[in-house]
Protein backbone atom coordinates (compact mmCIF):
# COMPACT_ATOMS: atom_id res chain seq x y z
CA UNK A 1 0.00 0.00 0.00
CA UNK A 2 2.98 2.29 0.47
CA UNK A 3 3.73 2.05 -3.26
CA UNK A 4 0.71 4.28 -3.99
CA UNK A 5 -0.51 7.76 -3.11
CA UNK A 6 -3.08 7.53 -0.31
CA UNK A 7 -5.85 10.05 0.45
CA UNK A 8 -5.09 11.55 3.87
CA UNK A 9 -7.73 14.27 4.33
CA UNK A 10 -10.19 16.51 2.54
CA UNK A 11 -9.10 20.07 1.94
CA UNK A 12 -12.50 20.90 3.47
CA UNK A 13 -11.21 19.62 6.80
CA UNK A 14 -9.06 22.75 7.05
CA UNK A 15 -11.98 25.06 6.23
CA UNK A 16 -12.95 27.16 9.29
CA UNK A 17 -16.55 27.23 8.04
CA UNK A 18 -16.77 23.49 8.70
CA UNK A 19 -14.33 23.31 11.62
CA UNK A 20 -13.91 26.68 13.42
CA UNK A 21 -10.78 25.40 15.16
CA UNK A 22 -8.93 25.57 11.87
CA UNK A 23 -9.12 29.37 11.78
CA UNK A 24 -6.38 29.58 14.42
CA UNK A 25 -4.83 26.12 14.53
CA UNK A 26 -4.87 24.14 11.26
CA UNK A 27 -3.56 20.91 12.77
CA UNK A 28 -5.11 17.42 12.53
CA UNK A 29 -4.20 14.05 13.98
CA UNK A 30 -4.26 11.49 11.14
CA UNK A 31 -3.98 7.72 11.15
CA UNK A 32 -3.15 5.95 7.90
CA UNK A 33 -2.20 2.31 7.31
CA UNK A 34 -1.95 1.82 11.07
CA UNK A 35 0.51 4.72 11.42
CA UNK A 36 -0.07 7.79 13.60
CA UNK A 37 0.71 11.09 11.87
CA UNK A 38 0.04 14.80 12.24
CA UNK A 39 -1.10 16.90 9.29
CA UNK A 40 -0.84 20.69 9.43
CA UNK A 41 -0.69 23.84 7.32
CA UNK A 42 1.96 26.47 8.07
CA UNK A 43 1.68 30.23 7.79
CA UNK A 44 2.66 30.14 4.12
CA UNK A 45 -0.15 27.73 3.25
CA UNK A 46 2.13 24.71 2.83
CA UNK A 47 0.95 21.34 4.14
CA UNK A 48 3.16 19.08 6.21
CA UNK A 49 2.68 15.47 7.28
CA UNK A 50 4.96 14.27 10.08
CA UNK A 51 5.28 11.30 12.37
CA UNK A 52 3.37 12.16 15.55
CA UNK A 53 6.02 11.08 18.06
CA UNK A 54 8.46 13.96 18.62
CA UNK A 55 12.04 12.76 17.90
CA UNK A 56 13.17 14.34 21.21
CA UNK A 57 11.27 12.40 23.87
CA UNK A 58 8.33 10.95 21.93
CA UNK A 59 5.58 13.39 22.97
CA UNK A 60 2.56 13.60 20.65
CA UNK A 61 2.99 16.38 18.08
CA UNK A 62 -0.76 16.38 17.37
CA UNK A 63 -0.92 18.57 20.50
CA UNK A 64 1.84 20.86 19.19
CA UNK A 65 1.68 24.62 19.13
CA UNK A 66 0.93 25.91 15.65
CA UNK A 67 3.28 28.71 14.60
CA UNK A 68 3.80 30.45 11.25
CA UNK A 69 7.03 28.55 10.58
CA UNK A 70 5.75 25.13 11.62
CA UNK A 71 4.76 23.01 14.61
CA UNK A 72 6.36 23.30 18.07
CA UNK A 73 6.34 20.45 20.59
CA UNK A 74 5.00 21.82 23.91
CA UNK A 75 7.18 19.44 25.95
CA UNK A 76 10.57 21.11 25.37
CA UNK A 77 9.81 23.58 22.61
CA UNK A 78 11.41 21.83 19.66
CA UNK A 79 10.00 23.24 16.42
CA UNK A 80 9.63 21.52 13.04
CA UNK A 81 8.96 22.74 9.51
CA UNK A 82 6.58 21.03 7.07
CA UNK A 83 9.47 19.05 5.58
CA UNK A 84 10.58 17.76 9.00
CA UNK A 85 13.50 20.12 9.40
CA UNK A 86 14.21 20.86 13.06
CA UNK A 87 14.19 24.65 13.28
CA UNK A 88 14.80 25.06 17.00
CA UNK A 89 15.76 23.07 20.11
CA UNK A 90 14.74 25.62 22.72
CA UNK A 91 16.12 23.93 25.84
CA UNK A 92 19.64 23.55 24.43
CA UNK A 93 22.38 26.06 25.41
CA UNK A 94 23.45 28.91 23.08
CA UNK A 95 25.57 27.71 20.22
CA UNK A 96 24.15 24.19 20.25
CA UNK A 97 24.06 22.54 16.85
CA UNK A 98 21.79 19.70 17.92
CA UNK A 99 18.96 20.87 15.68
CA UNK A 100 21.16 20.44 12.62
CA UNK A 101 21.49 16.75 13.42
CA UNK A 102 17.80 16.11 14.10
CA UNK A 103 15.06 15.68 11.55
CA UNK A 104 11.49 14.48 11.97
CA UNK A 105 10.29 11.96 9.39
CA UNK A 106 8.05 13.79 6.94
CA UNK A 107 5.93 12.56 4.02
CA UNK A 108 5.17 14.32 0.73
CA UNK A 109 1.70 15.84 0.50
CA UNK A 110 -0.10 16.80 -2.69
CA UNK A 111 -3.37 18.68 -2.99
CA UNK A 112 -5.52 17.42 -5.85
CA UNK A 113 -9.22 17.90 -6.61
CA UNK A 114 -10.18 18.73 -3.03
CA UNK A 115 -8.16 15.97 -1.37
CA UNK A 116 -4.73 15.95 0.31
CA UNK A 117 -2.80 12.87 -0.80
CA UNK A 118 0.13 11.43 1.15
CA UNK A 119 3.08 9.43 -0.10
CA UNK A 120 4.10 6.96 2.61
CA UNK A 121 6.80 5.19 0.63
CA UNK A 122 10.36 4.59 1.84
CA UNK A 123 12.23 7.64 3.08
CA UNK A 124 14.05 9.32 0.24
CA UNK A 125 11.95 7.67 -2.48
CA UNK A 126 10.63 9.88 -5.25
CA UNK A 127 6.82 9.70 -5.46
CA UNK A 128 5.24 9.23 -8.89
CA UNK A 129 2.59 11.40 -10.44
CA UNK A 130 -0.99 10.74 -9.45
CA UNK A 131 -2.89 8.44 -11.82
CA UNK A 132 -4.45 10.16 -14.81
CA UNK A 133 -8.04 9.81 -13.61
CA UNK A 134 -10.77 11.99 -15.10
CA UNK A 135 -11.58 13.32 -11.64
CA UNK A 136 -8.06 14.77 -11.45
CA UNK A 137 -8.20 16.25 -14.96
CA UNK A 138 -11.61 17.87 -14.57
CA UNK A 139 -11.79 21.56 -13.61
CA UNK A 140 -12.70 22.32 -10.01
CA UNK A 141 -16.20 23.38 -11.06
CA UNK A 142 -16.89 19.86 -12.36
CA UNK A 143 -15.43 17.80 -9.51
CA UNK A 144 -16.53 17.32 -5.90
CA UNK A 145 -14.86 15.24 -3.18
CA UNK A 146 -16.20 13.84 0.08
CA UNK A 147 -15.32 11.05 2.50
CA UNK A 148 -16.74 8.81 5.21
CA UNK A 149 -15.59 6.36 7.87
CA UNK A 150 -16.56 2.70 7.93
CA UNK A 151 -15.80 0.47 10.89
CA UNK A 152 -14.50 -2.52 9.00
CA UNK A 153 -11.46 -3.85 7.19
CA UNK A 154 -10.51 -1.99 4.04
CA UNK A 155 -10.54 -5.04 1.76
CA UNK A 156 -14.16 -5.97 2.44
CA UNK A 157 -15.12 -2.32 1.94
CA UNK A 158 -13.40 -2.26 -1.45
CA UNK A 159 -14.86 -5.59 -2.51
CA UNK A 160 -18.36 -4.16 -2.16
CA UNK A 161 -17.50 -1.68 -4.88
CA UNK A 162 -16.25 -4.27 -7.37
CA UNK A 163 -19.20 -6.64 -6.94
CA UNK A 164 -21.28 -6.04 -10.09
CA UNK A 165 -24.17 -8.19 -8.86
CA UNK A 166 -24.92 -6.02 -5.84
CA UNK A 167 -24.78 -2.34 -6.94
CA UNK A 168 -27.94 -0.63 -5.83
CA UNK A 169 -29.79 -3.96 -5.35
CA UNK A 170 -31.52 -2.55 -2.27
CA UNK A 171 -32.44 0.68 -4.10
CA UNK A 172 -32.88 0.00 -7.82
CA UNK A 173 -35.77 -1.89 -9.32
CA UNK A 174 -33.88 -2.75 -12.53
CA UNK A 175 -31.15 -4.52 -10.57
CA UNK A 176 -33.69 -6.62 -8.65
CA UNK A 177 -36.03 -7.50 -11.50
CA UNK A 178 -33.17 -8.38 -13.85
CA UNK A 179 -31.10 -10.03 -11.17
CA UNK A 180 -29.15 -12.61 -13.17
CA UNK A 181 -26.66 -10.45 -15.08
CA UNK A 182 -23.95 -11.64 -17.38
CA UNK A 183 -20.72 -10.40 -15.80
CA UNK A 184 -17.48 -10.10 -17.72
CA UNK A 185 -14.16 -8.50 -17.05
CA UNK A 186 -10.96 -8.00 -18.95
CA UNK A 187 -7.58 -6.67 -17.88
CA UNK A 188 -6.19 -3.67 -19.74
CA UNK A 189 -3.12 -4.10 -17.57
CA UNK A 190 -2.36 -6.27 -14.58
CA UNK A 191 -4.38 -4.70 -11.81
CA UNK A 192 -6.58 -2.60 -14.11
CA UNK A 193 -9.92 -4.25 -14.87
CA UNK A 194 -12.87 -3.27 -17.02
CA UNK A 195 -16.10 -4.80 -15.70
CA UNK A 196 -19.08 -5.19 -18.02
CA UNK A 197 -22.46 -6.20 -16.64
CA UNK A 198 -25.23 -7.06 -19.12
CA UNK A 199 -28.87 -7.33 -18.10
CA UNK A 200 -31.12 -8.29 -21.04
CA UNK A 201 -34.45 -6.54 -20.40
CA UNK A 202 -36.23 -7.31 -23.66
CA UNK A 203 -35.29 -8.84 -26.98
CA UNK A 204 -34.27 -5.37 -28.17
CA UNK A 205 -32.98 -3.72 -25.02
CA UNK A 206 -30.07 -4.63 -22.74
CA UNK A 207 -29.00 -2.68 -19.69
CA UNK A 208 -25.21 -2.29 -19.91
CA UNK A 209 -23.10 -1.11 -17.01
CA UNK A 210 -19.35 -0.61 -17.41
CA UNK A 211 -17.10 0.07 -14.43
CA UNK A 212 -13.37 0.05 -13.87
CA UNK A 213 -11.28 -1.19 -10.97
CA UNK A 214 -7.68 -0.19 -10.34
CA UNK A 215 -5.51 -2.06 -7.87
CA UNK A 216 -5.22 -1.74 -4.95
CA UNK A 217 -8.38 0.13 -3.88
CA UNK A 218 -9.95 2.39 -6.53
CA UNK A 219 -12.98 1.92 -8.74
CA UNK A 220 -14.91 4.14 -11.13
CA UNK A 221 -18.66 3.72 -11.56
CA UNK A 222 -21.27 5.53 -13.67
CA UNK A 223 -23.81 7.56 -11.74
CA UNK A 224 -25.63 8.92 -14.79
CA UNK A 225 -25.01 9.66 -18.47
CA UNK A 226 -22.80 12.62 -17.54
CA UNK A 227 -21.45 11.94 -14.04
CA UNK A 228 -19.05 9.32 -12.73
CA UNK A 229 -17.92 8.48 -9.21
CA UNK A 230 -14.29 7.61 -8.57
CA UNK A 231 -14.05 5.95 -5.16
CA UNK A 232 -10.89 5.18 -3.23
CA UNK A 233 -10.47 3.29 0.01
CA UNK A 234 -7.64 3.84 2.48
CA UNK A 235 -7.10 1.72 5.57
CA UNK A 236 -6.96 3.58 8.87
CA UNK A 237 -6.00 0.31 10.53
CA UNK A 238 -7.16 -3.29 10.31
CA UNK A 239 -10.69 -2.52 11.47
CA UNK A 240 -11.41 0.98 10.11
CA UNK A 241 -11.34 2.45 6.64
CA UNK A 242 -12.12 5.75 4.97
CA UNK A 243 -13.78 5.90 1.59
CA UNK A 244 -13.15 8.95 -0.56
CA UNK A 245 -15.23 9.65 -3.63
CA UNK A 246 -14.93 12.14 -6.43
CA UNK A 247 -18.01 13.14 -8.40
CA UNK A 248 -16.95 14.13 -11.91
CA UNK A 249 -19.35 15.86 -14.27
CA UNK A 250 -18.79 15.64 -18.02
CA UNK A 251 -21.63 18.08 -18.59
CA UNK A 252 -22.77 20.94 -16.39
CA UNK A 253 -20.86 22.28 -13.35
CA UNK A 254 -21.72 20.60 -10.07
CA UNK A 255 -23.62 22.30 -7.26
CA UNK A 256 -20.90 21.55 -4.74
CA UNK A 257 -22.46 23.46 -1.86
CA UNK A 258 -25.70 21.49 -2.13
CA UNK A 259 -23.84 18.18 -2.49
CA UNK A 260 -21.69 18.95 0.53
CA UNK A 261 -24.64 19.98 2.71
CA UNK A 262 -26.59 16.84 1.81
CA UNK A 263 -23.71 14.58 2.83
CA UNK A 264 -22.65 16.51 5.92
CA UNK A 265 -26.13 15.86 7.30
CA UNK A 266 -25.25 12.15 7.51
CA UNK A 267 -21.89 12.39 9.32
CA UNK A 268 -20.37 13.90 12.45
CA UNK A 269 -17.34 16.16 12.26
CA UNK A 270 -14.39 16.30 12.54
CA UNK A 271 -13.99 12.57 11.80
CA UNK A 272 -16.70 12.21 9.11
CA UNK A 273 -18.06 9.28 11.08
CA UNK A 274 -21.58 8.21 10.03
CA UNK A 275 -24.38 9.10 12.41
CA UNK A 276 -25.92 5.67 11.93
CA UNK A 277 -24.22 2.36 12.50
CA UNK A 278 -24.27 -0.83 14.48
CA UNK A 279 -25.21 1.11 17.64
CA UNK A 280 -28.66 1.86 16.15
CA UNK A 281 -28.97 -1.09 13.73
CA UNK A 282 -28.06 1.29 10.90
CA UNK A 283 -31.50 2.90 11.27
CA UNK A 284 -33.31 -0.27 10.20
CA UNK A 285 -37.11 0.02 10.12
CA UNK A 286 -39.00 -3.24 9.60
CA UNK A 287 -42.23 -1.45 8.67
CA UNK A 288 -40.41 0.57 6.04
CA UNK A 289 -38.87 -2.60 4.62
CA UNK A 290 -42.27 -4.24 4.38
CA UNK A 291 -44.16 -1.28 2.90
CA UNK A 292 -41.83 1.20 1.23
CA UNK A 293 -38.17 0.29 0.58
CA UNK A 294 -36.38 -2.96 -0.12
CA UNK A 295 -33.79 -2.66 2.66
CA UNK A 296 -35.62 -0.61 5.26
CA UNK A 297 -32.85 1.92 5.85
CA UNK A 298 -34.19 4.97 4.09
CA UNK A 299 -33.39 6.48 0.72
CA UNK A 300 -31.62 9.71 1.67
CA UNK A 301 -28.18 8.18 2.30
CA UNK A 302 -27.39 5.34 -0.08
CA UNK A 303 -23.89 5.03 1.39
CA UNK A 304 -25.62 3.73 4.51
CA UNK A 305 -26.75 0.67 2.54
CA UNK A 306 -23.19 -0.31 1.63
CA UNK A 307 -22.06 0.60 5.14
CA UNK A 308 -24.54 -1.87 6.60
CA UNK A 309 -23.41 -4.60 4.22
CA UNK A 310 -19.68 -4.32 4.98
CA UNK A 311 -19.91 -3.49 8.69
CA UNK A 312 -22.46 -6.17 9.50
CA UNK A 313 -19.95 -8.80 8.30
CA UNK A 314 -17.81 -7.94 11.31
CA UNK A 315 -14.82 -5.66 11.55
CA UNK A 316 -12.74 -8.34 9.80
CA UNK A 317 -14.90 -10.70 7.79
CA UNK A 318 -14.32 -14.43 8.34
CA UNK A 319 -13.93 -15.46 4.71
CA UNK A 320 -13.61 -19.15 5.63
CA UNK A 321 -17.39 -19.13 6.09
CA UNK A 322 -18.40 -17.40 2.85
CA UNK A 323 -19.57 -19.11 -0.33
CA UNK A 324 -18.71 -17.18 -3.47
CA UNK A 325 -20.69 -17.78 -6.64
CA UNK A 326 -19.98 -17.14 -10.30
CA UNK A 327 -21.29 -13.58 -9.92
CA UNK A 328 -18.29 -12.89 -7.68
CA UNK A 329 -15.69 -13.64 -10.33
CA UNK A 330 -14.28 -10.11 -10.08
CA UNK A 331 -13.79 -10.43 -6.32
CA UNK A 332 -12.01 -13.74 -6.91
CA UNK A 333 -9.77 -12.14 -9.54
CA UNK A 334 -8.92 -9.25 -7.23
CA UNK A 335 -7.99 -11.63 -4.41
CA UNK A 336 -5.69 -13.56 -6.72
CA UNK A 337 -4.07 -10.29 -7.75
CA UNK A 338 -3.67 -9.30 -4.11
CA UNK A 339 -2.02 -12.58 -3.13
CA UNK A 340 0.32 -12.34 -6.10
CA UNK A 341 1.15 -8.72 -5.21
CA UNK A 342 2.09 -9.74 -1.66
CA UNK A 343 4.55 -12.30 -2.99
CA UNK A 344 5.94 -9.80 -5.50
CA UNK A 345 6.63 -7.22 -2.78
CA UNK A 346 8.17 -9.86 -0.52
CA UNK A 347 10.56 -10.68 -3.37
CA UNK A 348 11.53 -7.02 -3.73
CA UNK A 349 9.35 -6.15 -6.71
CA UNK A 350 6.58 -3.62 -7.27
CA UNK A 351 2.90 -4.56 -7.02
CA UNK A 352 0.43 -4.14 -9.91
CA UNK A 353 -0.07 -0.59 -11.22
CA UNK A 354 2.77 0.79 -9.08
CA UNK A 355 5.27 0.32 -11.89
CA UNK A 356 2.85 1.78 -14.43
CA UNK A 357 2.20 4.80 -12.23
CA UNK A 358 5.92 5.41 -11.85
CA UNK A 359 6.38 5.12 -15.62
CA UNK A 360 3.30 7.19 -16.42
CA UNK A 361 -0.13 6.06 -17.56
CA UNK A 362 0.24 6.92 -21.23
CA UNK A 363 -1.58 4.41 -23.34
CA UNK A 364 -3.96 3.18 -20.68
CA UNK A 365 -6.74 5.42 -21.96
CA UNK A 366 -6.29 3.98 -25.43
CA UNK A 367 -6.37 0.45 -24.06
CA UNK A 368 -9.66 1.20 -22.34
CA UNK A 369 -11.51 2.42 -25.42
CA UNK A 370 -15.00 0.96 -25.48
CA UNK A 371 -15.61 -1.73 -28.12
CA UNK A 372 -17.07 -0.53 -31.39
CA UNK A 373 -20.86 -0.45 -31.56
CA UNK A 374 -22.27 -3.52 -33.21
CA UNK A 375 -25.57 -5.12 -34.02
CA UNK A 376 -24.00 -8.55 -33.53
CA UNK A 377 -24.13 -10.15 -30.08
CA UNK A 378 -21.69 -8.56 -27.63
CA UNK A 379 -18.51 -10.58 -27.76
CA UNK A 380 -20.34 -13.31 -29.61
CA UNK A 381 -22.74 -14.07 -26.76
CA UNK A 382 -25.81 -12.60 -25.10
CA UNK A 383 -28.08 -9.88 -26.44
CA UNK A 384 -27.13 -7.44 -29.17
CA UNK A 385 -26.05 -3.91 -28.33
CA UNK A 386 -27.59 -0.99 -30.25
CA UNK A 387 -25.49 0.30 -33.12
CA UNK A 388 -25.89 3.89 -31.90
CA UNK A 389 -27.19 5.88 -28.98
CA UNK A 390 -30.03 7.11 -31.16
CA UNK A 391 -31.07 3.53 -31.81
CA UNK A 392 -30.85 2.80 -28.09
CA UNK A 393 -33.14 5.73 -27.29
CA UNK A 394 -35.63 4.59 -29.94
CA UNK A 395 -35.65 1.13 -28.33
CA UNK A 396 -36.15 2.73 -24.94
CA UNK A 397 -39.16 4.75 -26.09
CA UNK A 398 -40.79 1.73 -27.73
CA UNK A 399 -40.16 -0.84 -25.03
CA UNK A 400 -43.46 -2.33 -23.88
CA UNK A 401 -42.13 -3.60 -20.54
CA UNK A 402 -40.86 -0.17 -19.53
CA UNK A 403 -43.99 1.55 -20.78
CA UNK A 404 -46.13 -0.81 -18.74
CA UNK A 405 -43.96 -0.37 -15.63
CA UNK A 406 -43.47 3.40 -15.70
CA UNK A 407 -46.26 4.72 -18.00
CA UNK A 408 -45.92 5.93 -21.63
CA UNK A 409 -45.50 9.55 -20.50
CA UNK A 410 -42.51 8.83 -18.26
CA UNK A 411 -40.73 6.64 -20.82
CA UNK A 412 -41.37 9.09 -23.66
CA UNK A 413 -40.08 11.97 -21.52
CA UNK A 414 -36.93 10.02 -20.61
CA UNK A 415 -36.17 9.17 -24.23
CA UNK A 416 -36.76 12.80 -25.23
CA UNK A 417 -34.31 14.03 -22.57
CA UNK A 418 -31.65 11.56 -23.70
CA UNK A 419 -32.01 12.59 -27.34
CA UNK A 420 -31.76 16.25 -26.35
CA UNK A 421 -28.60 15.64 -24.29
CA UNK A 422 -27.03 13.69 -27.13
CA UNK A 423 -27.85 16.43 -29.66
CA UNK A 424 -26.45 19.13 -27.37
CA UNK A 425 -23.26 17.14 -26.82
CA UNK A 426 -22.80 16.49 -30.56
CA UNK A 427 -23.42 20.16 -31.39
CA UNK A 428 -21.08 21.62 -28.79
CA UNK A 429 -17.86 23.01 -30.22
CA UNK A 430 -16.27 24.25 -27.00
CA UNK A 431 -15.81 20.94 -25.19
CA UNK A 432 -12.47 20.49 -23.48
CA UNK A 433 -10.45 17.38 -24.27
CA UNK A 434 -11.52 15.72 -21.05
CA UNK A 435 -15.17 16.16 -21.99
CA UNK A 436 -14.77 14.94 -25.54
CA UNK A 437 -14.10 11.29 -24.71
CA UNK A 438 -17.48 10.06 -25.85
CA UNK A 439 -18.64 9.77 -22.31
CA UNK A 440 -22.04 8.42 -23.28
CA UNK A 441 -20.34 5.29 -24.55
CA UNK A 442 -19.08 4.43 -21.07
CA UNK A 443 -22.51 3.62 -19.75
Amino acid sequence: MRCYWQPAALVDEFDPRLDPRMAHRPVKAVRLLGQDLVLFRDGSGRYGLLDRACPHRGADLAFGRHEPEGLRCPFHGWRFAVDGTCLETSAEPPGSTLCTRVRQRSYPVREQSGVLFAWLGPEGSVPPELPAFDCFAAPASHSFAFKGLWRCNGLQAFEAGIDPAHPRWPMTRVMREFCQPEIRFDAALEGLLRLTTLRPMTDALTHVRVTHAMFPATFVIPLSESITITQMHVAVDDTHTYWYFFFTSFGEPLDKEAMRAQRLACVTLPDYAPKKGRHCDWGFDADEQRTRTYLGMGEDDINLHDQWAVESMGAIQDRTKEHLGSSHKVIMANRRTLLKAIETVRAGGRPPMAAQIHAGLDGIARSLQAPAATTAPYGGEGSALPASLGEAFDALAGDAVLVDAFSPTVVDWLAHVKRFELARHDAADDKGDWQAREYFGRF
